[in-house]
């Protein structure tokens, strides 16, 4: 079975029909090289970590383009079309010529997916139709509120009564995802009850909520903080509490990142499965890994079932995909292990992480581990408990065999 992505183009808050209040590409300004994982091993910096993490594109792509490029992928596929994706920079609802794109997909007679949208584009209610009739089984939809002065007001959406009416009749037709980036005091509460209540009713298949991030170490590493000056930002551990006590409200799936998946246990739903927690290999050496504040005392604990002596070290930045080399820097090298591995997907070029980790004299080998150890909400959305826990087995027996063949 064979999967299809169409990139569409198009750019955050140009594409879009402007940014949403609390969009964190908003502030983005020209940044320098962050370095990553695709970087050549003699350069800092790569097409990746310099314009495609700020999603920027020319615009989005012509018809004719998309048809050319979908063609062309479709010829190194084999089997049957399992599914079409729409993805891009921009908002696939404001596409200009939606209703053309979404006919020549449809014309291939696979399910179509849309990976995100806000639908501010949709000015029309006829747009739930062409997409019911042209294949639409699966919508990622960005409702911040069900409330349409809210939507109207923190959205831009000039005209959030249709897109809301669009989205109530998808619910109804295809598996609607709804996503809200919450912001306390304002979504929040009873407005967000009343938003799970709406989507619930009308046969959506779950909500993914988004602690809104406001600064650097939450994960601004564009210089785009803070997105709302004085905003409040709930601490991860109230974010987590507001998402369990949703959950025991509605019977849709309600999960949330960074934290967590009330139905699954992730992430880390390995730490209640001791029995396949000792199937993983043994750690043998020492070597320093590093991580992100909220999945540290996560991997410690699994790390540390397996035989490691050598605590997981945190850095400030709560996410571990999106450390930078200033979080290395800020690191005692006095508690490193010659030997230290950093997150598959951090953003930090190895030669310069190599340098910053030396300096107290000592040489220190630095190794990428694996990319996932885990499924966040956003991954687990669509997966079953037993996906998720597959999923970590692979990472943690791969960040092991990465210790034993490098550590000390």
């Amino acid at each position: 079975m064979a999967q299809l992505t169409v990139d569409i183009g198009g750019s955050p808050g140009i594409n879009c029909r402007g940014f949403c209040e609390y969009c964190y590409f908003k502030k983005v300004r020209g940044v320098q090289p962050l370095g990553c994982r695709y970087c050549l091993p003699f350069k800092k910096g790569c097409d990746y970590c310099t314009r495609g993490i700020r999603e920027e594109y020319s615009g989005f792509k012509e018809l004719k383009t998309i048809a050319e490029e979908t063609l062309a992928n479709l010829q190194g596929k084999s089997g049957d079309l399992e599914r079409i994706t729409i993805s891009g920079g921009g908002d696939p609802s404001c596409y200009p010529r939606f209703t053309e794109l979404i006919e020549l997909l449809g014309s291939m007679e696979a399910p179509l997916h849309i990976g995100y949208t806000s639908g501010k584009g949709w000015d029309d209610p006829a747009v739930a139709d062409l997409l019911i009739d042209n294949g639409l089984t699966e919508l990622s939809f960005t409702v911040f509120a069900t409330d349409p002065a809210l939507r109207k007001r923190w959205m831009h959406d000039p005209t959030p009564e249709v897109s809301l009416s669009i989205l109530e009749k998808l619910c109804g037709n295809v598996d609607v995802y709804a996503a809200a980036v919450i912001l306390p005091g304002i979504n929040d509460g009873l407005v967000l009850e009343q938003t799970c209540e709406w989507l619930q009713d009308r046969g959506a298949k779950g909500i993914i909520l988004m602690r809104f991030a406001n600064a650097t170490e939450q994960g601004l590493i564009l210089g785009n903080g803070p997105v709302i000056h004085n905003q409040k930002v709930q601490t991860v551990e109230s974010f987590r509490d507001l998402i369990s006590d949703l959950n025991k409200k509605f019977t849709m799936k309600i999960s949330g990142t960074p934290l967590w998946d009330p139905d699954i246990g992730s992430p880390f739903a390995l730490l209640t499965e001791p029995e396949l927690i000792a199937k993983l290999p043994r750690v043998q050496r020492r070597a320093t890994v590093i991580s992100g504040s909220i999945a540290t005392p996560f991997i410690e604990k699994i790390l540390s079932a397996c035989g490691s002596q050598v605590p997981v070290m945190p850095v400030s930045k709560e996410i571990a995909c999106l450390i930078t080399i200033d979080d290395l820097k800020e690191l005692d090298l006095s508690s490193l292990e010659p030997t230290v591995i950093i997150p598959g997907r951090a953003f930090v070029h190895e030669a310069e992480a190599q340098e910053v980790l030396s300096r107290d004299g000592t040489e220190r080998e630095i190794i990428r581990g694996p990319e996932m150890l885990t499924a966040d909400a956003e991954t687990s959305m669509g997966m079953t408990r037993n996906q998720v826990l597959a999923m970590e087995m692979d990472g943690f027996a791969d960040l092991i065999r990465t210790i034993n063949r490098y550590g000390k």
